[in-house]
């Protein structure tokens, strides 16, 4: 849709058919550590109609670092829910076609931690 980060998702719906069914906070998405990593998003995209959609993400094979003991945070994924209930795995650039009921999900990776945690 566009070179940037994020897309509002009023503005998608308005320009697209696709519905936002969920945008959240991914809990528990960032390492731990005495200085805990932030938490990725998570992005369901409903089609409303056929269309072609493609992803270019990154940290979906490698986990982002934690720095001085501190985890790393959970990788990002993405996938197709298809309609009939199955669901594709796609990497981290892809490109597929979507039906009306299909929904791409998109997991945005959690941030590494900084530090030892003290126990």
């Amino acid at each position: 849709m566009t070179n940037s980060l994020l897309t509002d998702p009023e503005v998608l719906e308005a320009n697209f058919p696709v519905r936002i069914e969920e945008f959240a906070i991914r809990e528990g998405s960032g390492g731990h550590g005495l200085h805990r990593g932030g938490n990725g998003a998570l992005r369901r995209i409903r089609f409303l109609e056929p269309m072609s959609a493609g992803i270019l993400s990154g940290r979906r094979v490698h986990a982002p670092f934690g720095l001085l003991g501190g985890e790393d945070g959970a990788r990002g994924a993405n996938r197709i829910e298809r309609a009939d209930g199955s669901v594709e795995t796609l990497g981290p650039v892809a490109s597929a076609e979507l039906q009306p009921g299909d929904a791409f999900v998109i997991e945005t990776p959690g941030g590494g931690a900084f530090g030892r945690e003290e126990r």
